[in-house]
């Protein structure tokens, strides 16, 4: 299975915004944006030379490394999002919050996505009772996201739950039984992935 194994931090100070790669680490003062606010680097201080193309770059790479998912998945899921009825980039980016791994996050069972997906490949968690541990797996509304019992990563699951504020109108979690449900699929308001979704169907419709 290919994964990214580059510095979290320099993507972060790449996109020039926190991505939240690090879970609770990048909420406090260890955060590399908040030690180095410009890009890594020799020449990260320098000026760049804006235009139209570096734009769409930059928001499909930040969307990339925000769901941790490499270019020819990205690809992938671009080109099922456009051969669907609908608007091309929220079709794209529903399809990537229905990843399980990123619903395990947005559930609140793990403290960041990376986490999310160490835990479903680990097989920590069930699909509508059968173990899945494929972290790119699609979920559809009434699933039913719950841990597997006796868990070696029970605690660390508990643990992630407690610095959850809230979550998407779209879920609903239990976090005493450790179990969610896929109500129904995202509308694009309730995505809060702060990108420009139409910059990355402009890049690609090139």
């Amino acid at each position: 299975m290919a994964r990214s194994t580059d510095p979290k931090c320099k993507k972060c100070r790449r996109e020039g915004m926190k991505l939240f790669l690090k879970g609770e680490r990048c909420l406090t003062e260890k955060c590399g944006i908040e030690r180095r606010a410009y890009p890594p680097g020799q020449h990260g201080r320098g000026r760049t030379k804006q235009s139209e193309y570096l734009a769409q770059l930059r928001e499909k790479q930040k969307t990339k490394r925000y769901y941790g998912v490499l270019e020819k998945q990205f690809r992938t899921y671009y080109e099922k999002a456009s051969a669907r009825t609908g608007i091309t980039g929220e079709n794209l980016l529903r399809q990537l919050e229905c990843r399980l791994d990123n619903v395990v996050y947005r559930l609140g069972f793990s403290a960041s996505r990376a986490q999310g997906r160490q835990f479903v490949r680990h097989g920590h968690f069930w699909v509508n009772g059968r173990r899945v541990n494929i972290p790119s797996f699609q979920v559809r509304p009434d699933d039913i996201v719950s841990m597997r019992p006796g868990a070696a990563a029970e605690e660390a699951i508990r643990d992630a739950t407690d610095l959850t504020a809230s979550v998407a109108n779209w879920l609903q979690a239990d976090h005493d039984n450790l179990t969610g449900k896929v109500l129904r699929l995202p509308d694009r308001e309730e995505i809060d992935t702060p990108v420009q979704e139409q910059l990355i169907v402009e890049l690609y419709s090139k």
